[in-house]
């Protein structure tokens, strides 16, 4: 029951009074090291408050981005310190991969990495370890992320509370199925 878990306490998270401030915070980290994805938060606090979506939506962006700079640093100076960490998160391969279309795509791939529900963190490090442009990164991270966060606030404000207990009740299927999707995708895309 890991996602009801997760799932649960992003709930109590949304109705706390702070939960601005826990967004801003998930937001900065999910960019460059934090493993819950931001939208794990965002979407319990637009289903409990829609009309604070387009709100939402865009302090996460803007706290994503700038955890992306982080991580765009953290890549550009100090990888031989970060390497052993990201060995041993297990996402060596992970990162190889994002060289590897990094070289063939190069700022497309910040914006597709920015967009789909890939680990984030590796295209900023790796953006910051190519020695990127730095503008291109910036407005393709913030192209990516506003797409994907306002995207998914505003399903959540349209649709959210009627879907909230249906989330709830299927949580762990959602879960396990973006992985799977997730995984899937990345297969066809890295064999095809």
């Amino acid at each position: 029951m890991i996602f009801a878990g997760l799932y649960k306490r992003c709930m109590v998270w949304a109705g706390h009074p702070h939960r601005e401030r826990y967004l801003v915070g998930v937001s900065i980290f999910e960019s460059f090291v934090f493993p819950l994805p931001t939208a794990m938060l965002m979407i319990p606090m637009v289903i409990s408050t829609p009309d604070k979506a387009i709100r939402l939506a865009t302090i996460t962006t803007l706290m994503s981005v700038l955890g992306a700079v982080i991580g765009y640093l953290l890549g550009y100076g100090a990888i031989a310190a970060i390497e052993p960490w990201i060995v041993k998160m297990g996402w060596w391969d992970q990162l190889i991969a994002a060289q590897t279309e990094f070289a063939v795509y190069g700022v497309w791939a910040v914006l597709i990495g920015a967009f789909t529900p890939a680990p984030f963190k590796l295209f900023t490090i790796t953006a910051g370890m190519l020695s990127m442009s730095f503008l291109p990164f910036i407005l393709a991270s913030l192209i990516g992320r506003a797409a994907h966060f306002y995207l998914i606030a505003l399903l959540m404000a349209w649709a959210g509370p009627k879907m909230e207990p249906v989330v709830r009740k299927y949580i762990e299927w959602l879960g396990w199925s973006i992985i799977v999707i997730a995984l899937v995708a990345y297969a066809i895309h890295k064999y095809l």
